[in-house]
């Protein structure tokens, strides 16, 4: 159709793709047409789809990336933990050796091999408030995080970076005490690193409390002195068990910088850090602000103190025989300890320059020794004082004379009421005499015990032997020194011998037990452990006396007259003055402790005027008044005890020498004991050389006829009513030589024949 036909006209061309910018025209067309207006929503909505994903994507990268990078960290660290070595726990095991008494309280402490002060010490056994200041100001998440505090850590570093210098540390207590470990101490980045690798590793092996226990033991606190314990001692002079808050913030300031702030240098160091505790602890609230005030106002100790020295000398014998322990425990009471050791000094300044003086107290029901005191003053050069004189071999003196007549009692010779003569007599040629050099004729044994008469106890070792006594003290564990290896003689009645004041201790210790054998033991524990062990049937055989003869002697003992102007109580107790006034000795018990007093020189020499009712005597006395209020009371009579008057007595306990007599009683009675005049004891003879020496000549006194005499034990022909005796020496030597008369009385000497 044409186009005057009213048609339109028809496209012979093609029609083109239309672009992108066509479509959005034609769209914005169409939009056009239909009246709405779409640009502001459509196009916008694609847009921030596309954004979203975008951040999305970028934050996933971004924390994978840091999670890559924090795994990798963590890989690194926890490898850097496991190529480190061991942490050195052995070097805290290098402690102070302590010797501690029957509480746990100490009595004397050793510096280490590199003569450093640290003492063991463990959370429980310090002061709690001083726990709480330490954890307040040091590390106050210490038993939150692991080793590593991190808060405190970014903390110290924000403000570094915005200050520009180290404003507060990061350090935990962790950290510390992996550094007291190493023994290394670098503010390097490197240092820093390791100390934090070490602490984690630490608080990986150990508990909190052992960490904490650690650092009590290391932290240092100026000079050679390191742990809590040690410095507590060294500056106030006690254990940290109980501090006042001064106290406490002061142990707390010291570590952060030991030599700076020494109490005994720099006190006023020492006090600024002090305060500077107290302040944080009230900002903490672990004290009160009346409680600052006071601890402000208290005084910083400006020396350092002496560690306790008691029992020095069992407490460095006990450490020479177990040198691998590290803890001793005696049976040492402290308190008893600290005020007999003074009162020996007190008394031995009292005595003179150098004189000095040693005691043992016993609780005698178990053995155990409660004090030692062996000189008085371990540090003393004037009195020998580093020699332990409680070990030291002396002449006990009379203080065996209880034992002589016990026997005697035991034997059935004797009895308390028994009547002897103390009159001037002759043993062959010993003549003993009295301390006085009087004498008191017809005197009962209670009195010749009572007033140590010498003359009446050599009568009574006479008829039992010397032999008798000697083995008896052996018996009970005690082994005395002859002079010169000499046989035993009438002379150790007197105190011809040596013991020592342990072993006499020991001896008296028996006697207060009924004569049962008590053991003196040191070490705590081990008299449970005999008993444990079946050890007490075993002292049954080594009992010193019988009960009924040691209640005799201590019927006889207690009612001795105390020393002037000393306080009281009843004891029974016994004095001995050795030969030349060398030794002074007291020695006495009650219901439960033995005592044990010497007096004199370490070096033996003589001291006009020293004897043991003046000098020894007095510290006993006060030394029971210090160990007990009151006094326990003495044994009551066992079974068998004959309590009755002398005239009560059977006949032949009436008179010591009616025992066993002839007819006529009062001659006999009178009669001059039993002597061998010639050869006199310990002497010398010469015999002409040749194959037929000359006879020996022997000669007695006194004793009933006949007599028979003996050689080296074996009886020679003699004529049996006469004194005297002719033997044949077979050539030079010793030879013992013996007699014995009707009765049975014996006199021995020893002889040496030389050509």
């Amino acid at each position: 159709m044409s186009a005057l036909d009213g048609e339109s006209p028809k496209l012979t061309c093609p029609p083109r793709r239309l672009g992108s910018g066509h479509a959005m025209a034609a769209a914005d067309r169409s939009a056009e047409v239909g009246g709405l207006d779409h640009r502001a929503s459509i196009p916008m909505a694609g847009t921030r789809m596309s954004g979203t994903v975008v951040w999305l994507r970028r934050t996933t990268l971004a924390v994978g990336l840091l999670g890559v990078l924090a795994l990798t960290a963590w890989g690194g660290f926890e490898a850097a933990i496991a190529s480190m070595p061991p942490p050195p726990l052995q070097s805290a095991d290098e402690v102070s050796v302590t010797v501690v008494d029957r509480k746990d309280r100490l009595l004397r402490a050793f510096t280490t091999a590199d003569g450093r002060w640290r003492l063991p010490a463990t959370h429980d056994s310090v002061d709690q408030r001083y726990l709480s200041i330490l954890l307040a100001f040091e590390d106050g998440r210490f038993y939150e995080h692991g080793g590593v505090d991190v808060l405190a850590l970014g903390r110290a570093a924000l403000q570094m970076i915005m200050n520009g210098r180290i404003v507060s540390g990061a350090s935990t207590l962790t950290m510390q005490t992996a550094r007291l470990l190493d023994q290394r101490h670098q503010r390097t980045l490197h240092g820093k690193l390791f100390q934090i690798l070490r602490a984690v590793q630490l608080e990986r092996r150990l508990t909190k409390r052992e960490i904490l226990d650690l650092y009590l033991r290391l932290a240092p606190f100026g000079g050679n002195i390191e742990g809590v314990r040690a410095a507590s001692l060294a500056y106030f002079g006690k254990e940290p068990a109980r501090l006042s808050v001064a106290e406490a913030a002061l142990l707390v300031a010291l570590p952060q910088s030991p030599e700076a702030r020494r109490p005994d240098r720099f006190a006023k160091n020492a006090r600024a850090a002090r305060n500077r505790v107290l302040d944080r602890a009230l900002e903490a609230g672990v004290i009160t602000a009346p409680e600052r005030d006071r601890a402000l106002a208290e005084t910083v100790p400006s020396a350092r103190r002496e560690f306790p020295m008691l029992a020095p000398h069992l407490a460095e014998a006990e450490v020479a025989a177990f040198p691998k322990r590290t803890l001793h425990r005696l049976t040492i009471d402290r308190d008893r300890q600290s005020a007999l050791q003074a009162l020996v000094s007190e008394r031995a300044a009292l005595l003179g320059q150098r004189l000095s003086a040693a005691l043992l107290a016993v609780d005698h029901t178990t053995g155990e020794i409660i004090a030692h005191v062996g000189s008085p003053g371990y540090l003393d050069a004037n009195r020998f004082g580093s020699i332990d004189m409680t070990g030291a071999l002396r002449s006990p003196g009379s203080t065996l004379k209880p034992i002589v007549y016990g026997l005697s009692f035991e034997r059935g010779i004797a009895h308390p009421e028994t009547l002897i003569e103390d009159r001037p007599s002759r043993f062959g040629s010993y003549r003993p005499e009295n301390f006085d050099e009087s004498y008191q004729g017809t005197v009962t044994i209670r009195d010749a015990l009572g007033s140590s008469l010498n003359v009446p106890a050599v009568k009574v070792l006479d008829r039992l032997g010397p032999d008798l006594l000697i083995g008896r003290l052996r018996r009970a564990g005690v082994e005395p020194v002859l002079p010169d290896e000499a046989k035993p003689s009438l002379a150790i009645a007197l105190g011809g011998l040596g013991i020592t004041l342990h072993d006499l201790a020991g001896l008296y210790a028996s006697l207060a037990e009924g004569g049962r054998h008590v053991e003196l033991s040191h070490r705590l524990g081990e008299s449970a452990q005999k008993r444990l062990t079946g050890r007490i049937a075993d002292d049954q055989k080594k009992s010193l006396l019988s009960p009924v003869a040691s209640w005799y002697i201590t019927d006889i003992l207690k009612d001795a007259p105390a020393p002037d102007n000393v306080r009281g109580g009843r004891i029974a107790y016994k004095t001995g003055t050795s030969y030349g006034y060398r030794d002074a000795f007291a020695v006495g018990y009650d219901g439960r402790y033995t005592i044990a007093v010497w007096a004199g020189r370490p070096d033996g020499a003589s001291t006009p005027g020293l004897v043991g009712r003046t000098a020894a005597a007095p510290i006993l006395f006060d030394a029971f008044s210090r160990i007990a209020v009151k006094r326990e009371p003495l044994p009551r009579p066992p079974a068998g005890t004959l309590r009755v008057g002398g005239a009560e007595l059977p006949p032949n306990l009436k008179r010591f020498s009616l025992l066993a007599l002839s007819d006529n009683a009062v001659a006999e009675f009178r009669r001059d004991p039993l002597a061998i005049s010639f050869p006199p004891d310990r002497s010398e003879v010469e015999i002409l050389a040749g194959t037929d020496p000359d006879p020996l000549p022997l000669k007695a006194e006194g004793g009933a006829l006949p007599l028979t005499w003996l050689i080296d034990g074996k009886p020679i022909k003699s004529p049996p009513h006469r004194r005297d005796a002719q033997w044949q020496p077979g050539g030079p030597g010793f030879v013992k030589v013996s007699v014995v008369d009707a009765e049975g009385r014996v006199d021995r000497v020893t002889v040496r024949l030389r050509d």
